[in-house]
Parts: structure tokens; sequence; C-alpha cells
């Protein structure tokens, strides 16, 4: 089932979620530095969205059929890693690259979704460009959100947009819709072809969460069921933002004051709450 949202009421319910989670990430943005472990960083997020916000985290206890319970209340994908990694005694050095995923669930049952990359000290120019082209891959695709659009619209302005660079696209996860369900259709791959695959519809609530590695796109997952490595041990990199198909474009859901502003290649592009209608 498609996550569409008519309702006001739900509308704001899935704003207010992005927001929240938007929020954690500009709260422990200041701690993200070198000498810090990352279970450090999930207790720190832990706190804030419990103490704080009243949010649940909701990848704590996740357990999808075939997995083990997920321990922790965020991701910590450092380096190599491609996505859920699990946080612990890992401590972050200079050079290092880390995307964390937070995901949090409101008292009245909305989920917001959002991801950042972090640079840790003095981070090479390599680490540096594919952390640039892959926020660059998620506003490309952000910006083919309209109604009448096709998903493949989105996964096709992806995937070109980082083979031209040189990286490769994980095919194995993807987007993915959500408002009170963490995962559920449609699933937003970040491949494709124009014009192909579900059309959207204004109310549609999803993800566009582009996996982009340096290297090869094959993957590797690790003895504890749920981090994913590049199996080529190059470096990767990953931008989220939870979006509203809204009547006339795009609202990104997971928006504050910390969210890093759109890059120059979707200048223009009308997808705030006050710019665009829901």
């Amino acid at each position: 089932m498609n996550s569409v949202f008519t309702a006001e009421k739900d509308i704001l319910g899935m704003r207010e979620a992005g927001r929240l989670a938007s929020e954690v990430l500009d709260h422990v943005a200041p701690y993200v530095k070198a000498g810090i472990t990352t279970g450090e960083l999930d207790r720190i997020c832990h706190e804030y969205m419990r103490d704080v916000q009243k949010t649940i985290p909701a990848p704590l206890n996740y357990q999808p059929p075939g997995y083990p319970p997920f321990p922790a209340s965020i991701c910590t994908s450092v380096n190599d890693v491609i996505c859920h990694g699990i946080p612990g005694d890992k401590v972050l050095k200079s050079g290092d690259v880390v995307n964390l995923d937070i995901t949090v669930i409101t008292p009245d049952g909305y989920y917001g979704d959002t991801s950042r990359m972090f640079m840790v000290g003095d981070v090479s120019v390599m680490a540096k460009r594919l952390t640039q082209i892959t926020f660059e891959c998620m506003w490309l695709g952000i910006a083919q959100v309209k109604p009448g659009a096709s998903l493949g619209d989105i996964g096709y302005v992806i995937q070109t947009h980082a083979e031209k660079a040189g990286y490769s696209v994980v095919r194995e996860y993807c987007g993915h819709g959500i408002g009170k369900v963490f995962h559920q259709d449609p699933q937003i791959l970040h491949y494709g072809k124009p014009g192909s695959g579900e059309k959207l519809v204004a109310g549609m609530t999803f993800t566009i969460e582009p996996m982009i590695n340096a290297g090869r796109r094959d993957i590797r997952t690790m003895p504890d069921q749920w981090t994913v490595k590049t199996k080529d041990r190059s470096l990767s990199a990953q931008w989220e933002h939870t979006l509203l198909v809204t009547q006339t474009g795009v609202e990104v859901l997971t928006w504050s004051q910390g969210s890093n502003p759109p890059p120059d290649c979707v200048n223009g592009l009308s997808y705030r709450p006050s710019l665009a209608s829901a």
C-alpha cells in the first residue's frame, strides 16, 4: 500500500515528523568530530529524542523478517559502510566521512526519516567530491518530484549524474514510502529509465536516499546482518530527505534550520513548506 495523504491533519503530522528528524541531526552535528565514538553519537541522539522531543527512535529494536532486532537508535555508516552501520566503540578520526541516519516516530504515530553526511577533520578531496556528487544526486532526484512524473524519472537523473562523475549506484537498497509505517510502497530506485514506473500523485510521501560508491556498486553484508559495506572497500556516501508530492511540485518535509541548502544544480526549485503548496 502506498503512503498517500489527503487530510490536512496528516500533512501537518508528516511535517512535524520530518522537522523533528532533521532537528536531531542539527542537535548532534557539533559532536561529530575526531575522538568521539559512534556509540556516543547514538546516545546523544537517543536522549534528545526521548527527553527533549518526546519522540521514539524508529530503528531501535526494528526487526524486518529475517533480521535480528536493530540494537541502536540511529545508523552510523563510516567510510566504506554503505548503510545500516551499528553504533558502537568505533572512534571517529580525522579524514573519516560518516552518514548519520535518523528516523523518529512522533506521539501521533508519524515517521520522519533523513540522513546527512558529516566530514571529520581534514577530509580528502576524493571524499569531499563523492559527498558533494551524492548530495547533488539526491537533489536532482527531488527536483523531478511532481504530480504526473514517474519513479523512473527520479532514478534516471540520479544514475546519470553519479555515473557521469565516475561513481556507481547501489542497487540493493532504495528509497521508500513512509507515513504511519516505516517502510512501505513505493520503492524509490536510484537508477532507471525516464517515464518508467509508477506515476506520482499529490499526497504521496516517500524518501529519496541515494547510496553512491566511489568504486564498484557491489556490496557485502557483515556478520551482524545489518552493516552493509562496499565489496571493494571503496568509500560510499548517502543523503536522505522525506518528501511530499504537492499539487504543484515537491515539499521537503525533513527540513530544519541546520539543513544543508540545495546545490546550484537545482537553482530555482520551490521545495520549502513556505513556497510549496500542500
